[in-house]
């Protein structure tokens, strides 16, 4: 579910980012208020577990991949809120360090992920815990919630890519962007999600869910929460991660252009000729390490930069409470 770059417009690109502004700076403002500066580390962990998740590809129908985001999970953990500013984050590190989603498409990334997915999941499920109020229906509520969340990002994501080339094509009449109409990409997207990437979301939810009720249960009651129990599934997941390798070919939407040409027999003029941003690790690997060990090595400097970063955000309102 990262675009990449030159898939969409540069329009669709600005009026996307355009509409993520106010949602981050109201999700900011609003974090500020509700959550005490000793729970603020908790959005790095969220933000790093919602990281590692995305590592997890699995394959899916039609030969590509997918993989779980944990949007629901966070916005029943932090609140939306804090879940939308923990994705944003998870992102900006996956596009900026290792190349996963586009520069220019990070704010339609930020729509799908960090604002549909935790906005849509916490309503759904908080809609089922109020309206369906049966007893240890918790979990059930929360997976249900999970697995409609992504696929209703997967369907946004999927009428990004089909209204190109509707709106966007050269003179001859061919797509400069994605050349995929919505006949093709919404059930190129949906048909994943609806199966395979779906259940990831669901297995990740409830089992992180079980986890942290009985390691960190504080965290669900708005307690002071010791992070070294939370961070042991942080641990655990790290090792892990090399599992996401198994899945080795692309996710659908994500294909380089050298890949997309061999496909199509031509390139989009838009793409041929779109913004190329190198990623320091790009593909998540380390030059002359096997790819488990890049892989690996990548999980711990995503995981670390997230939760310094967030950690560096609590001194910083520490230093404003002060003052």
């Amino acid at each position: 579910m990262h675009i990449p770059d030159n898939y969409l417009s540069p329009e669709t690109c600005l009026i996307m980012g355009g509409a993520m502004v106010p949602v981050v700076a109201v999700s900011i403002r609003r974090v500020r208020v509700k959550m005490t500066r000793e729970r603020l580390p908790l959005i790095g962990v969220g933000a790093a577990l919602s990281f590692l998740m995305m590592m997890f590809n699995v394959p899916v129908p039609g030969g590509t991949t997918a993989h779980a985001v944990g949007g629901t999970l966070l916005a029943i953990l932090l609140g939306p809120e804090a879940a939308c500013l923990a994705i944003a984050a998870a992102l900006l590190i996956q596009c900026l360090v290792f190349g996963d989603g586009g520069i220019l498409a990070y704010g339609v990334n930020l729509f799908n992920m960090a604002f549909i997915m935790p906005f849509a999941g916490y309503a759904i499920y908080r809609f089922l815990v109020t309206r369906l109020a049966f007893r240890n229906t918790e979990l059930i509520y929360a997976g249900i919630a999970s697995y409609l969340a992504i696929n209703i990002a997967a369907l946004i994501a999927a009428i990004e890519f089909g209204i190109q080339p509707l709106l966007f094509t050269d003179a001859k009449g061919l797509p400069l962007y994605s050349p995929y109409p919505l006949k093709v990409s919404i059930p190129a997207m949906l048909i994943p999600h609806l199966t395979l990437a779906g259940l990831a979301e669901i297995v990740f939810t409830v089992g992180v869910l079980i986890f942290i009720k009985k390691v960190s249960p504080e965290i669900l009651q708005n307690r002071p929460v010791s992070f070294h129990k939370i961070s042991a599934l942080l641990l655990l997941l790290i090792p892990l991660t090399p599992l996401g390798l198994l899945s080795a070919a692309s996710a659908w939407g994500e294909w380089s252009n050298g890949e997309l040409h061999q496909s199509l027999g031509y390139l989009p003029k838009g793409m041929a000729h779109g913004y190329n941003y190198q990623a320091l690790l790009s593909g998540y690997s380390f030059k002359g390490m096997p790819g488990a060990v890049g892989y690996i090595l990548s999980a711990v400097a995503g995981v670390a930069l997230l939760v310094i970063f967030f950690r560096i955000f609590r001194m910083s309102r520490r230093k404003d409470e002060q003052h």
